[in-house]
């Protein structure tokens, strides 16, 4: 970082001693080189004028040759690190240079983490005020450009947006917050600040309880950053749904399903449908309102059953509602005989780790097969993940897999695609999580 300033003083000593105040606010350190030019204004009754500079060698990280990030990630893993310079504090921004002491950018830093560093810009930045209005109005013009509902809708999507760490949704006047990375999280006010710049007077809730946290020594904590929130109501595909921001799942609502409750519903008219995961029921009420002839939402949660219970009130619509886990309720749904014309799977990632990735393809199988033996001959399985480490092949495997154990046959009717407002980096494939297919029974087979 290079600050050049040009000022006038009455000495060489005092133009060192301001020069020293003025772009440190400190006494230098030994990564500071200072020079000064100084010359006479006869025309000033020979002030001295001095122009300084002060150069900061930003400490930061040699990169080992083959880590990811020279391949076009932005991640940098402790295994990946050559050595350590400058004596960084974790939550600073840093440099990262290649064995040829070449810049690939600045980073956010964090030794705790096995992600001790996320680059978030290619050349020499400082994470202030500026930077994050900048990021933050991109991020906003995007999805103005992508014609996502611009008072619903996810605002910053973390390194897809060049904030790593930062999710920013957005319901109506109200904002959810989240800091994952230690660096962001001791810069939520300005964020919060940026995003009052830019949007006016809203609303700012800080949902930073997610368990992630924990891998960056942060704690779980939730809260009001500004203003004071009031009850939310939204309405998605003519369905009205309460959103409560401070204990709801994730930041409120699941917005990456935003659009797929409408295509979904487009099929449900005349069919039995079946909601499990349900939530707060917005798959099993846009299947109501679009005509369906009967509805079920299974959700193991009293509070969201409670919830499911109040937007259909509130949207005049009749739906059955089973406080159950949904494992069990499938193994007594086939006990019984019951059959269904549309079943929807929108569980909760089943792993957040590749050490759980077995387990989690177990689940997966074990939930397909079930839901496969209650679909009628021509029934319709709408069917989500959203775990990262379940790949789409891994996810179509299991599928197959769970087909294949219930001697039954499917055609793939479509494929859900992440949302627009979640954009996805190929170099960055943990900017890639959601996944489903709409799949259809075959007759016969």
């Amino acid at each position: 970082m290079l600050n050049v300033q040009r000022l006038i003083f009455n000495s060489p000593a005092v133009l060192s001693c301001q020069a020293l105040r003025l772009c440190l606010g400190q006494a230098p350190s030994r990564d500071v080189w200072i020079y000064f030019e100084r010359f006479l204004d006869s025309a000033r009754n020979d002030r001295v004028i001095g122009v300084f500079g002060v150069e900061l060698h930003m400490a930061g990280i040699v990169i080992k040759p083959r880590a990811r990030i020279l391949h076009g990630h932005d991640w940098v893993f402790t295994t990946e690190v050559l050595k350590v310079f400058g004596n960084p504090a974790d939550g600073d921004v840093i440099s990262l240079k290649d064995g040829k002491d070449r810049l690939i950018g600045s980073a956010i830093y964090n030794s705790k983490s096995q992600i001790v560093a996320r680059r978030f810009s290619r050349r020499r930045q400082d994470l202030d005020l500026d930077f994050f209005r900048r990021r933050i109005a991109q991020a906003s013009e995007y999805r103005d450009w992508r014609k996502v509902d611009p008072s619903l809708r996810r605002v910053v999507w973390s390194e897809s947006d060049g904030l790593p760490g930062v999710i920013i949704d957005r319901y109506g006047d109200h904002f959810v917050l989240q800091t994952l990375t230690l660096a962001m999280d001791t810069r939520k006010d300005l964020i919060a600040t940026a995003l009052v710049d830019l949007f006016g007077v809203v609303v700012i809730v800080e949902r930073n309880d997610a368990p992630v946290r924990m891998a960056e020594g942060l704690e779980l904590r939730r809260g009001v950053l500004r203003g004071t929130p009031s009850q939310i109501a939204i309405e998605i595909e003519g369905v009205k749904l309460e959103v409560d921001l401070l204990h709801g799942q994730k930041t409120g609502l699941y917005l990456d399903q935003r659009h797929n409750y409408g295509v979904v519903a487009r099929y449900a008219p005349d069919r039995r449908v079946l909601d499990c995961f349900a939530n707060q029921g917005a798959f099993a009420l846009a299947c109501a309102r679009a005509g369906a002839t009967d509805v079920t939402g299974v959700e193991e949660s009293s509070e969201n059953i409670a919830t499911a219970k109040r937007n259909a009130a509130r949207n005049e619509l009749k739906a059955h509602w089973i406080q159950q886990d949904v494992f069990q309720f499938l193994r007594a749904a086939e006990k019984a005989g019951t059959e269904y014309d549309l079943i929807v799977l929108d569980p909760p990632s089943f792993t957040r780790t590749k050490r759980g990735l077995r387990d989690a393809l177990r689940g997966y199988r074990e939930l397909h097969m079930r839901a496969f033996k209650l679909l009628s001959k021509d029934g319709l399985l709408a069917t989500f993940s959203c775990s990262h480490h379940v790949s789409d092949l891994a996810f179509s495997g299991t599928i197959s897999g769970a087909l294949v154990e219930v001697r039954r046959s499917a055609r793939r009717v479509l494929r859900f695609e992440q949302a627009p407002d979640h954009p996805v980096l190929p170099t960055i494939p943990e900017t890639e999580y959601f996944k489903g297919f709409l799949l259809e029974m075959m007759r016969g087979r």
